[in-house]
């Protein structure tokens, strides 16, 4: 069986203005326009239209609202797959939803699980339930959302008959600088332990808050080595070739695969 080709990522490292959606995708439409035809997958911050705003009622859209629609044009004209989260309203409940939107209009979408309760988050979004892979160029991709960083489990690769479930695993995060240090070390800890390539993207600046971000986005490769990464509080969109061969090499060479431990989440 041929192995996937390689897979060209790009994120994108840029403050964020606090609720103001329509700046903010005029700023993504100048950051992203020279990435037409040059990547696969862009990959931008957590609620990257309106910062991490909790008055959740002030901000959600939804699901064919301006966001939306503005993900499916930059899709289209860019020629790969763009994601990050938004908040969404749907049946009464807001939820902080990952975005997975291809260049044809199709797209999947995945909830953020664990909401971050140090800033009531809890209190105006809903959690999700609706783990997500999906698929580019024969690679399987797992979306996550900032907070799901923190939670080994609910990141957790499986090798089922020889096949592991996931190739890459990316987390989008408006993740402050007063924690980056988790931040650096948990990502390259998801990659080591399930051997996949990882990716964060963080905004930089200071939220409408007044808390500050730094960034430190960066994309890790399967043993935890950091293969591209992004100045501190400085924008940055960079894009990196992921080879699948170097991926397969090491999980041939070092099969920790099969001695991970099955489990099964309550509730999924």
């Amino acid at each position: 069986m041929k192995s996937p080709e390689p897979l060209s990522i790009s994120i994108v490292q840029t403050p964020l203005e606090w609720a103001e959606k329509e700046n903010n995708l005029d700023i993504f439409n100048r950051k992203l326009e020279p990435l037409a035809g040059q990547t696969d997958l862009i990959v931008l911050p957590e609620m990257f239209a309106t910062g991490f705003v909790t008055d959740s009622q002030q901000i959600a859209d939804p699901m064919n609202g301006r966001v939306m629609q503005w993900m499916a044009t930059q899709a289209g004209k860019l020629s790969c797959v763009v994601t990050g989260s938004i908040a969404i309203i749907e049946k009464n409940k807001i939820f902080n939803r990952l975005v997975w939107m291809r260049p044809d209009g199709s797209y999947e979408v995945t909830d953020k699980r664990h909401l971050f309760r140090m800033a009531n988050e809890h209190h105006h979004y809903t959690a999700g339930n609706n783990p997500l892979i999906v698929e580019l160029k024969g690679w399987k991709v797992r979306p996550l959302v900032c907070y799901d960083l923190r939670f080994p489990v609910w990141s957790k690769n499986r090798l089922t008959n020889g096949v592991h479930e996931y190739d890459l695993v990316y987390y989008v995060a408006n993740w402050p600088a007063s924690r980056i240090h988790m931040w650096d070390t948990l990502l390259q800890a998801r990659a080591i332990e399930n051997q996949a390539y990882c990716i964060g993207v963080n905004r930089i600046g200071a939220d409408g808050n007044g808390i500050p971000h730094n960034g430190h986005s960066r994309v890790i490769d399967p043993k935890g080595r950091i293969i591209l990464s992004a100045p501190e509080d400085k924008e940055f969109v960079g894009t990196k070739v992921l080879d699948y061969d170097q991926l397969a090499a090491y999980r041939k060479s070092f099969a920790v695969g099969l001695d991970w431990d099955e489990f099964h989440i309550k509730g999924i």
